[in-house]
């Protein structure tokens, strides 16, 4: 039975995000969000981390204009990389829960975080940004420890997406995936998905197959790898984790992503969670997210 926590965030954090369903057509959701888009503050978010500057160190790398942050500790050499896709729809910037989240897990992993800030749709698409990234993950897979390649959301299914390419590719891979309700299929192929748009009090169908066309960018491309990685060849990746609950959106394409997973032989293990919502191990405080967390821990050790 979910947390008496999670109850309040499952109320809190829609209103936090000011989550909601389309009031009008795309042409207007488009003008909302790219006026918005104007507004924001894109330095990287760190309000949620305790003492960041005191712990860690950022330098800021150009990639194809656009920025990636690399936070090493301070006071000790890092072992391994973990490196991190923001979720948000691929329309929302770094939260101050993503990077509280990466610098956590870095840290119990004696690791240095990379966190690229991809740029964001409706003003580009998967494009703009995908052969870059996956060129940075290349490197940072090579560096002496490896690399962690970890996401959640629309982060989790580019985290995906970006291991796919560098399978395809050859080379140093990543040793492990860590995904957080993954978004795997934009054609949104699983018919019970609509059922679910019932019952989850953060993302809305409307909006997500909105803003699954503009990171597409064309009908023929949303079920490209690039952008469906879920429906791709699974075969040949490295080990990963899954998690998600079932007040989500997008459990059905995770369990797509577990059946179509043990089909190709991919070493995934899937945590489903009754009742808990969309990203649950990134909330705060939640109990349910320490065990989670000691989970993906244990396994990346």
């Amino acid at each position: 039975m979910p947390s008496r926590l999670h109850a309040v965030y499952a109320r809190l954090v829609p209103r936090m995000r000011k989550a909601g369903e389309m009031t009008g057509d795309e042409p207007a959701e488009r003008a909302r969000v790219e006026a918005w888009h104007r507004t924001l503050d894109r330095s990287l978010p760190t309000s949620a981390v305790p003492r960041f500057a005191r712990h860690w160190s950022v330098v800021v790398e150009e990639v194809a204009g656009f920025p990636a942050y690399v936070l090493t500790p301070r006071g000790r050499a890092p072992t391994r990389t973990v490196f991190y896709l923001h979720g948000g729809g691929y329309m929302a910037p770094i939260s101050a829960w993503q990077v509280r989240y990466a610098v956590r897990l870095a840290d119990a992993l004696g690791a240095r975080v990379v966190l690229p800030d991809y740029p964001l749709t409706p003003e580009h698409s998967w494009r703009d940004s995908f052969g870059p990234i996956t060129d940075l993950a290349a490197r940072w897979a090579a560096e002496p420890g490896g690399t962690v390649l970890a996401g959640d959301s629309s982060g989790g299914g580019y985290a995906l997406a970006i291991e796919l390419a560098l399978r395809d590719r050859g080379g140093p891979q990543p040793t492990h995936l860590v995904l957080h309700a993954p978004w795997i299929d934009l054609t949104t192929s699983t018919p019970e998905t609509d059922a679910y748009d019932e019952v989850d009090p953060w993302l809305f169908q409307g909006k997500m197959r909105t803003y699954a066309q503009w990171w597409a960018g064309s009908p023929e491309d949303l079920g490209r790898p690039e952008v469906s990685p879920g429906l791709a060849d699974l075969a040949g990746l490295p080990p990963a984790l899954v998690f998600y609950g079932t007040r989500d959106l997008l459990a059905p394409g995770c369990r797509l992503l577990v059946r179509r997973a043990a089909a190709a032989g991919w070493d995934l293990t899937a945590v489903e969670e009754p009742g808990l919502i969309h990203v649950y191990p990134l909330l705060p405080y939640l109990p349910e997210a320490r065990v989670a967390f000691k989970q993906t821990v244990e396994f990346l050790r």
